[in-house]
């Protein structure tokens, strides 16, 4: 069979690029943020940690934390009509008021 070309991160150097000001170490409050169930959250990148990450076609979209899993957290999205849930690190994850 034919190996797939690409995966995840397919596509998506500028997206999940860091601009030269941000670039360092990874903020640890926003690495151990605690979010509650119904905090409203934009779903921004971090691309020096790629653990939970989503995948780049969500990039941008707003949610709400349906709960914790694991060091995780479930994040309700609507995409057109449907409504998905996505598993996000919280270093992925910016409150949004």
């Amino acid at each position: 069979m034919v190996q797939r070309t690409g995966g995840m991160r397919r596509k998506s150097r500028h997206r999940f690029a860091k601009h030269s000001r941000t670039k360092g170490k990874i903020s640890v409050t926003r690495f151990l943020q605690q979010l509650k169930v119904g905090d409203h959250v934009a779903l921004v990148g971090e691309p020096a940690y790629q653990g939970g990450l989503y995948k780049a076609r969500f990039h941008g979209k707003i949610g709400n934390v349906a709960g914790p899993q694991g060091n995780c957290y479930r994040v309700s999205i609507k995409d057109g009509n449907k409504s998905k849930i996505l598993i996000i690190h919280p270093v992925h994850l910016k409150k949004v008021m």
